[in-house]
């Protein structure tokens, strides 16, 4: 079984509220508007982003 190069996340939940660095993590997923969806590729840094943000968005294998 291959390991996932891509991984598609959306975001679910508003970063209104959040300390400025969560919002600028949502930024540069590239995420800007709410049940907006982007694909990302899977690798160490996007993964820290997202554990970081995890709270935000749905994420799609």
């Amino acid at each position: 079984m291959e390991p996932v190069k891509e991984i598609k996340v959306s975001l679910v939940k508003s970063p209104i509220g959040e300390v400025e660095k969560v919002k600028e993590t949502v930024k540069g997923l590239g995420l800007r508007k709410l049940h907006q969806t982007v694909t990302i590729k899977n690798n160490k840094a996007m993964r820290g982003m997202l554990k970081k943000v995890s709270h935000l968005v749905k994420i799609e294998v």
